[in-house]
């Protein structure tokens, strides 16, 4: 096991205490008042109801979509499933959720499929612990999208970054590691660019009072932070073309191709292109294959339950559960794919 570096755990909550608001690893909210309402209200299976094993769910901070999303998951799924059942944890989101899952500490989780690849080969955000063995792939829920957002006129291509202020998300994050991946798609670096580190919330003040030209967000879009941000601004959408995106993935196989529809944001009337990662189950490679068949099945044949209660289930899809993932599934998730006619690794 690897030892767990900077992890705060929050504890196990009750699905009565879940909040369905922010976003994951601190982003802002999309979920509807509705699911908010629902993920508020919802109530824990009780330990006269619970059955089978009880799986850990990892997911990220209290305030944050993840949280939300894994406690929806447990009020509905729970009383349908008869394997195992499930406790959600607040966590410190990705990262942290491969820590925990490779220590014992939880068997399920939320991660962004990015920092799973990075996991997955010892690179990057793990390039100093190695290679992780011990978790595989589930399903992807929802995109997280790549948003680049600026207040001046002065840029309207990634490649008119060069010379200018940029927010990266914070230092180590892996906001930053997607503006890295970026840049170099068009030939540039950090050293092409005055770099800022700053939260989400943190660079939309800094583009409100001019201090920076442009901030690289990744989340679900619409994200509260630039939407506030639009009602005093002015905001445009930096646009990465088809070329570059290509690119991209060439070397990155986790990007998708995206696209923010017109309206997302105020001022915002045309469609805008760029890339997503996804936000995705994992679970222990101890966890058994019944268990996770289980979870998976139960999930998709409770999506319109599951919507109900966050706005983020409304994404979820078959097609695109697989989307943007090389990493070879668990076997449970394998097998559910494969009954319905899914070819995965």
């Amino acid at each position: 096991m690897k030892k767990l570096v900077s992890l705060v755990m929050t504890g196990v909550v009750a699905m009565s205490a879940l909040t369905a608001c922010g976003g994951s690893q601190g982003t802002a909210a999309t979920a509807t008042t509705a699911a908010g309402s629902s993920a508020e209200t919802a109530a824990a299976a009780g330990s006269g109801s619970a059955s089978g094993e009880e799986v850990v769910f990892g997911t990220g901070g209290t305030t944050g979509t993840y949280y939300a999303v894994g406690g929806v998951m447990a009020t509905v799924l729970n009383p349908l499933m008869k394997n195992s059942h499930l406790t959600v944890t607040s966590t410190g989101a990705s990262k942290a959720n491969i820590q925990l899952i490779d220590d014992g500490d939880a068997d399920i989780a939320i991660v962004q499929n990015d920092v799973m690849s990075y996991a997955h080969d010892g690179s990057d955000l793990f390039a100093d612990e190695g290679a992780y063995e011990t978790f595989a792939p589930v399903a992807g829920l929802y995109d997280e999208t790549v948003q680049i957002i600026t207040c001046t006129d002065d840029v309207k291509t990634v490649a008119d970054l060069k010379g200018k202020t940029v927010s990266v998300g914070d230092a180590g994050s892996g906001v930053e590691f997607n503006a890295r991946q970026i840049l170099d798609a068009y030939g540039l670096s950090f050293d092409d660019i005055k770099v800022v580190n700053a939260s989400f919330g943190d660079s939309a003040d800094s583009l409100k009072d001019q201090k920076i030209d442009a901030a690289f967000i990744v989340a679900g879009a619409p994200t509260t932070a630039v939407v506030d941000l639009s009602t005093t601004k002015d905001i445009h959408l930096v646009e990465l073309d088809d070329e570059h995106i290509s690119t991209l993935q060439s070397k990155y196989s986790f990007y998708t191709p995206t696209t923010i529809p017109a309206g997302t944001y105020k001022g915002v009337d045309a469609d805008a292109k760029t890339v997503s990662v996804r936000a995705t189950i994992i679970a222990s490679t101890k966890l058994s294959e019944d268990v996770v068949y289980e979870m998976l099945k139960t999930m998709f044949d409770n999506k319109d339950a599951l919507a109900a209660g966050h706005a983020k289930f409304e994404l979820l899809d078959l097609s695109d559960a697989t989307k943007g993932i090389t990493i070879p599934f668990h076997p449970g998730a394998k097998k559910y794919y494969e009954e319905q006619g899914v070819s995965v690794n």
